[in-house]
């Protein structure tokens, strides 16, 4: 019996217990409401992931859509990092930066994606409480991450652009590490609080998640008891690691667009709006989607839309990381030249 007719014949016994429970005194009905939400809310219980179901007819189609995406991007990132270890060239801040963010990528993908695939082939569709709030900690510590590492790289194209002169010494490596351990460390702060106040919530009704991974707008629709409080919490968390990044980007790169018009070169403005494009396109992906998934009202919140978007930036957007930075990106591209050569002729 598949995890779903398990959990439509569960429904129907809880239904038929409900209904005998409300011929029953009040102080019965109460006790057993307070039962049932201690049962929901235990960590031997797990969550269904409904995932795609509602459209069988999608369930082929977006199993080969994301098998062969999670392969390009596991293929493009791990490439980007390669190159920007064994070419010379490319060990500056902007690569050093770039090979970070190729590294969330592959970390994020391989964290949500392969279960997936196993619950899309497989007829469980079941995921423990533990396993639940693992994959919802670890991926909220990478988008944040990712998030913050945004920034960072903002910062790195205004050095680069507006102190040319003083680029270097500006972004010495000691401040490049120290950056990019900011970032990792401010990503895994924001997840643990988020999460932990997740958990502080009981979680009432059934555990059946209509999406194919733990999602923190998802999940917060089962909460109940003080829900307005840990959400308006959680809430202003969000605003600190999504608006306030979006703010310091769009500041760079209007610090930016100044010094560029004050260029007179043709050549040398499309050389530094060249650069910066790739990680603006980059940055719009990223918080476009990720502002629409977690800054709304959980009720206005659309789970069937929130899959589709949850795939835009799970899946895709790791996967268009690589193609932006190494298509747009003259250096990348003579590595990449480079390397190939080098293979062919040992071949």
């Amino acid at each position: 019996m598949s995890s779903l007719e398990v959990y439509t014949f569960n429904q129907s016994q809880i239904s038929l217990a409900a209904s005998n429970v409300e011929r029953a005194s009040p102080e019965v009905h109460l006790a057993s409401i307070r039962t049932t939400r201690r049962l929901n809310t235990s960590l031997g219980e797990g969550f269904i992931l409904v995932g795609f179901s509602d459209w069988p007819q999608l369930e082929l189609v977006l199993f080969v859509f994301i098998s062969v995406f999670y392969s390009l991007t596991l293929f493009g990132n791990i490439t980007i990092i390669i190159l920007s270890r064994v070419d010379v060239r490319l060990h500056t801040p902007m690569y050093f930066f770039l090979c970070h963010l190729s590294f969330l990528d592959l970390c994020y993908t391989s964290s949500t994606v392969p279960q997936f695939l196993i619950n899309f082939h497989g007829s469980d569709h079941t995921i423990t409480y533990g396993g639940c709030v693992a994959q919802l900690f670890i991926s909220l510590a990478l988008g944040s991450t990712e998030s913050v590492l945004l920034v960072v790289m903002a910062f790195d194209r205004y050095a680069a652009v507006c102190r040319p002169l003083h680029y270097t010494a500006i972004m010495h490596p000691r401040l490049c590490q120290t950056l990019a351990a900011i970032s990792w460390i401010g990503g895994f702060i924001n997840s643990l609080v988020q999460t932990c106040l997740l958990m502080s919530m009981p979680l009432c009704g059934f555990h059946r998640l209509n999406h194919f991974i733990c999602e923190m707008p998802v999940l917060l629709k089962l909460a109940c008891e003080d829900k307005q409080g840990a959400e308006m919490k959680m809430f202003v968390v969000r605003v600190i690691i999504l608006l306030v990044p979006v703010l310091l980007i769009l500041g760079s790169y209007g610090g930016i667009t100044q010094a560029v018009l004050r260029v007179n070169s043709t050549s040398g403005r499309r050389k530094a709006f060249g650069t910066c494009g790739s990680h603006l396109l980059v940055v719009s992906f990223f918080y476009g989607s990720a502002i629409y998934t977690y800054l709304q009202p959980t009720h206005n919140y659309s789970q069937s839309q929130g899959k589709f978007v949850t795939l835009f930036y799970g899946i895709i957007i790791p996967m268009l990381n690589p193609l932006i930075y190494t298509l747009r990106n003259k250096d990348m591209k003579e590595a990449l030249r480079k390397v190939v050569w080098k293979c062919r002729n040992l071949s």
